[in-house]
């Protein structure tokens, strides 16, 4: 294929998605022509930014075997935040190269160089490095060269929450500088994490990205219209802003850097209510009914502690259960939150005064699983509580849970997203309880936080819900879960 015949980008996209019966939408239109663009003006540091679901690594990917298409002679590495996401990409390509109807020219006539994680096409140049490469951030790239370096979602999540984390990954993508080759260009594409992302315009602080020629597609527009309508109408759109938050919504699909700081769990977001559940048999079946809407779930979440109550302003943590109800509908129901004391001066020893105690409120509220965090001090008590709970006659079914994601991120994932639809309801005694004040001080980021009865919470959101069985239950005892 000479110079004069060979595909532009857009072209090469609309051809792909022909073989494979898909439509070229919009926003892989814009993107696709911004490549195109820059390969065209020579612009050998560019910066891709795009919402989430819209298809950029997808893209990116074709533009790889785009660009192989021009030069076979093309090394290229791709950089990605762990092994596994970017052999993803180089997998991909490769099947693009063997399925694209132009690319055919470039397939090898042996199979010992087309691995999933690194190939060579047929190329005339003897060249050390293979035609295409990939490699996790926490591997060594010290030796490699490359015309064309792809730095896909090198940020996410685990790599950039601390201070420490967000500078060792900008040591490690500093290392790039050394292995592209002068003239070849480097493309990251991704989306914020953090307030200080990799990505921050040099407008809006320190950047590590400053000189970058920037592509930014936010899937709302000034005018809040989508830029993806016939995927993301107003109901989806809004549909994910309520499951994922408006946190992760700005950062993720509006590509804003917005600080932790920036949101705080308001009590105000909270539904008061005051009427308690009624239990019901109807039809040989038991249902459990809550302002007229049957509950379709529940249960409890402690995170015990050595039981100090929060008012004395004493050190350490405080242990606290937290019950919650759910309807079929979404709706959650916090109940109940409870500090668990003990009475030094008992002859009942302290764990065994928490696990009535916790014994009591789950006979009480009908409450079918109690779940226990057993980091640490919590590891001797589910078979204590299950003791208690016999003798309490509470049909309640007791799981040991182990908490592995930070304190403030499980907070985050499960309290943003149910404030932000206003589906997140508060009983009337929660209000009289140290939880509104702790919830309007909390910050992710600070320290010293009280946040014992948010994790207890948290761990009710995030818990696998218990639901009622559509069967003939036991006897009135067994609860209204069915047992």
């Amino acid at each position: 294929m000479t110079q004069a015949t060979q595909p532009d980008f857009l072209e090469f996209v609309w051809i792909w998605n022909h073989v494979q019966n898909q439509d070229t939408p919009l926003p892989h239109r814009r993107i696709a022509r911004w490549l195109q663009a820059r390969q065209e003006a020579g612009d050998r540091r560019l910066l891709l930014m795009a919402f989430r679901g819209c298809g950029k690594s997808t893209l990116v990917g074709l533009y790889c075997a785009w660009r192989l298409l021009l030069a076979p002679e093309t090394r290229i590495l791709v950089l990605a935040a762990d092994q596994p996401l970017a052999v993803k990409m180089v997998a991909q390509v490769r099947r693009i190269l063997e399925r694209h109807p132009l690319c055919r020219p470039l397939l090898p006539e042996g199979p010992e160089n087309w691995a999933m994680d690194r190939f060579t096409v047929a190329r005339d140049a003897v060249l050390r490095d293979p035609s295409m490469l990939a490699q996790g951030l926490g591997g060594n790239i010290t030796g490699a060269r490359a015309d064309l370096i792809i730095c896909d979602d090198v940020e996410v999540a685990g790599n950039c929450d601390t201070p420490a984390k967000r500078e060792e990954l900008r040591a490690r993508l500093s290392e790039i500088e050394f292995v592209i080759v002068p003239g070849g260009t480097v493309l990251f594409i991704g989306t914020p994490h953090c307030a200080e992302t990799l990505y921050l315009h040099p407008l809006q602080g320190e950047a590590f990205l400053a000189g970058y020629r920037r592509f930014t597609l936010p899937l709302l527009d000034a005018a809040g219209n989508s830029a993806w309508p016939e995927r993301f109408d107003a109901a989806a759109i809004e549909a994910l802003r309520s499951r994922v938050g408006p946190h992760r919504f700005a950062r993720q699909m509006l590509l804003q850097a917005v600080a932790e700081a920036a949101l705080r769990l308001d009590p105000a977001l909270l539904i008061r209510y005051a009427e308690e559940p009624e239990y019901r048999e109807a039809s040989g079946r038991a249902q459990l009914l809550l302002l007229g809407r049957r509950l379709v779930s529940g249960g409890g979440f402690w995170d015990p502690a050595f039981g100090r109550p929060p008012a004395r302003g004493v050190g350490g943590d405080g242990s606290v259960l937290a019950a919650t109800y759910a309807d079929g509908e979404g709706n959650h129901f916090l109940h109940r939150i409870q500090w668990l004391t003990h009475d030094p001066d008992a002859a009942t020893d302290p764990a065994t005064q928490q696990c009535r105690a916790v014994a009591s409120l789950a006979r009480e509220l009908l409450l079918p699983v109690v779940r226990v965090e057993t980091n640490g001090l919590g590891r001797f008590l589910p078979a204590l509580l299950r003791r208690e709970l016999a003798r309490a006659g509470a049909p309640c079914t007791v799981i040991e849970h182990t908490s592995r994601k930070a304190k403030a991120e499980r907070i985050l994932s499960a309290l943003e997203p149910a404030l932000a639809a206003r589906r997140l309801h508060a009983h009337d005694a929660v209000f009289r309880t140290p939880f509104p004040a702790e919830m309007a001080a909390w910050r992710p980021d600070a320290t010293g936080n009280r946040d014992d009865a948010l994790d207890a919470l948290a761990g009710c959101l995030l818990a696998e819900p218990v639901r009622l069985p559509a069967v003939v239950p036991a006897a009135r005892g067994q609860g209204w879960h069915g047992g």
